[in-house]
């Protein structure tokens, strides 16, 4: 059984095991839910996202405010795995509160801030750094050439350019994969925004506010454009964006 749990108390009485899987799924890959009644322990498979759990202690979920506690301290570690795409995981935790809110859950403002402090204290994984570059450099070099990257391209660049990379990958037969959540961020209006969000610690809550407003809205675009809302397994290709 995982050692990285986290004690969930003050649950509805009308909330299921599947909601707190979708509540706490943000967090990381979830090995086990025990509830009972108004309590439940969530098993993860990894300590960074116990920690993030413990971020989110006053969160609402079905209406009732959680107490979110743990006899232990977490500390973040590397992801072993060799797998090319990025585990929920690895995020920035202010981009996992953006996407929270973006789902319609209520953080509090504490919680907001204490996302901001993680990072600040600890930066931006290197992976996710490595990842984060690689798509807006791979997207570039489609689309405007070698060593090229879409985010530091004026609007008008880009909306040409990602047509262009998007009709380049359609004839490969992989659009779906290539297009993944940080890829249509980078290529958004916001694209420069975007970038030093995910990639800088230096931050507000208010951007924390605006990123979920962007991924909000890029789960409104029509059939066809940036479907973030599909969820997809973490750590696929594809990165989990609820």
């Amino acid at each position: 059984m995982s050692p990285y749990t986290v004690n969930v108390s003050g649950l509805s009485p009308t909330t299921t095991d599947a909601q707190l899987n979708d509540f706490f799924t943000f967090c990381g890959k979830i090995s086990k839910v025990e509830k009972e009644k108004d309590r439940a322990v969530i098993h993860f498979e990894m300590p960074n996202s116990a920690k993030t759990a413990l971020m989110l202690n006053g969160g609402t979920l079905d209406g009732s405010v959680l107490s979110i506690t743990s006899e232990n301290t977490y500390q973040d570690e590397e992801s072993k795995s060799k797998d090319e795409g990025l585990e929920q995981h690895e995020k920035p935790r202010a981009g996992i509160a953006a996407e929270y809110l973006a789902h319609g859950y209520v953080l509090s403002h504490k919680a907001l801030e204490r996302a901001i402090e993680i990072d600040n204290e600890q930066g931006i994984s290197k992976r996710f750094l490595e990842y984060f570059h690689h798509v807006d450099k791979s997207l570039g070099s489609r689309a405007l050439g070698p060593d090229q990257t879409i985010s530091s391209k004026v609007q008008s660049t880009v909306d040409a350019a990602t047509q262009k990379a998007k009709t380049v990958d359609e004839q490969k037969g992989y659009s779906k994969t290539a297009y993944d959540f940080y890829a249509k961020a980078i290529a958004s209006p916001l694209g420069q925004k975007v970038r030093s969000f995910y990639t800088s610690t230096s931050k507000r809550v208010q951007d924390i506010h605006e990123e979920a407003r962007r991924i909000a809205d890029q789960h409104k675009a029509p059939s066809g454009a940036a479907d973030s809302g599909e969820k997809v397994e973490a750590g696929s290709e594809s990165v989990q964006t609820k």
